[in-house]
């Protein structure tokens, strides 16, 4: 744990404003006065074709656009989707119900009596008898064959390799290893034999060339380099070479000087006291034209609001609170009139129609399926329902103990 009191900490201070130049505010005033004389129009001008754009989107071109959407889907695509559907869906929904399914079906119930009962019984009452008495003639015949096998040539094979094929490879095996003994003993002499030759032959003739010839003369010749060769080398690199580079330095750094006096001196000064100075001039006036416009636009934007919102209140009052009270005075009592005595009732009648309709259709459509379903019960008969299979009772499985209560005991003592 840090048992060091820490110093607080400090917060950054916010960096002190520059100082501005005597240029930037006495350009600042006149400049602002002439730029907000000039954007205020072009305010107004820009909210009011915005809020005319506003207006034309909002309360025509949606509408209209939308008028249109449900126009087109009314008279184009929802016919043309009917029109889809009764040329190739429909008729292919009919076929498939109406011809293939019960084709189908007969085809179905032919198959099951003429192929499948048949099969059935065939499996049951035929091939499984059959190939329960060929599976066990095969097994007795595996095991009559296993029992010859074993008898005839697996009991005198262990015999044979256990009584003579096993001493007789011990034998085998001891005389190898006694004459492996004697060829490794007779080989390991000539090998060192044979290596004495060899280093005598190849290897101290040329120890002796290298140790006693060719490094005494690899000495001098290293000896009579350097003599030759090195030390006038040094010698011409200290007194010929090197005053002749200072030399040429010296030339070097001087004519470095005058160029730098005659070319770059000049430019440093033109850019340091000419150009940076009317770069920073210009600089100045194009930040306070920018922000001059800015702020012109934002007083212009609050000019253009009280302007437009006092054209809104006295068009609003000339306008449309006239027809909003004729719309709460007079047009809503008359339309709830008519909506409580005419709309209601028509609205009514029609549901009840529809309802009736709905069920008439309904009744119809139950009978039609009720004489086709009898229609098929004549043609191919009633379905049979599936035999009940029983299920076998679990085998070898302990009954669950029954649950201690207040009246039974597990004691011998208490037991009934």
């Amino acid at each position: 744990m840090d048992l060091e009191k820490r110093p607080p900490r400090q917060e950054s201070a916010p960096e002190p404003r520059q100082a501005e130049g005597c240029l930037a505010v006495a350009i600042r005033i006149p400049v602002r006065i002439v730029v907000l004389v000039l954007v205020v129009p072009v305010r107004l001008v820009w909210d009011a074709l915005a809020a005319c754009g506003r207006f034309v989107y909002f309360r025509g071109l949606r509408p209209v656009g939308r008028a249109f959407a449900w126009l087109g889907r009314t008279l184009i695509v929802t016919p043309l989707e009917w029109l889809f559907k009764a040329l190739f869906v429909w008729p292919w929904v009919g076929l498939w119900r109406y011809v293939l399914v019960p084709v189908g079906r007969g085809l179905g119930w032919l198959g099951r009596v003429l192929v499948v009962v048949p099969a059935m019984w065939l499996y049951a009452s035929v091939l499984t008898p059959l190939g329960h008495g060929i599976a066990w003639c095969v097994r007795g015949t595996g095991a009559a064959l296993a029992w010859l096998g074993r008898t005839l040539f697996v009991i005198p094979a262990v015999w044979l390799y256990r009584s003579v094929l096993t001493p007789i490879g011990h034998g085998v095996t001891w005389l190898a290893r006694a004459i492996g003994a004697g060829l490794a003993a007779t080989g390991r002499g000539i090998g060192i034999g044979v290596m004495w030759l060899l280093k005598a032959l190849f290897v101290w003739p040329w120890v002796g060339l290298w140790r006693y010839v060719l490094v005494p003369v690899g000495r001098g010749l290293g000896w009579l380099g350097r003599v030759l060769v090195v030390v006038p080398a040094m010698w011409l690199y200290e007194s010929v070479l090197t005053p002749l580079g200072h030399g040429i330095a010296w030339l070097g750094r001087g004519i470095g000087t005058v160029l730098r006096w005659i070319f770059v001196v000049p430019a440093v000064a033109v850019w340091r006291w000419v150009l940076v100075p009317v770069g920073r001039a210009i600089g100045v006036v194009l930040h306070e034209i920018g922000a001059a416009l800015g702020h012109a636009w934002r007083v212009a934007g609050h000019v253009s609001r009280a302007v437009w919102r006092f054209i809104g209140r006295v068009l609003r009052w000339v306008f449309v609170d006239p027809v909003r009270w004729v719309y709460r005075t007079v047009l809503t009592p008359v339309g709830h009139v008519l909506r409580d005595g005419v709309w209601r009732p028509a609205v009514q009648a029609a549901k009840e129609a529809g309802r009736a309709t709905r069920q008439a259709i309904a009744s119809a459509r139950r009978s039609v399926r009720e004489a086709r379903a009898d229609v098929r019960r004549m043609l191919f008969g009633a379905p049979r329902e599936p035999e009940p299979v029983p299920v076998p009772e679990a085998r070898r499985e302990p009954h669950p103990a029954e649950a201690r209560t207040l009246g039974s005991s597990t004691t011998a003592l208490t037991k009934d």
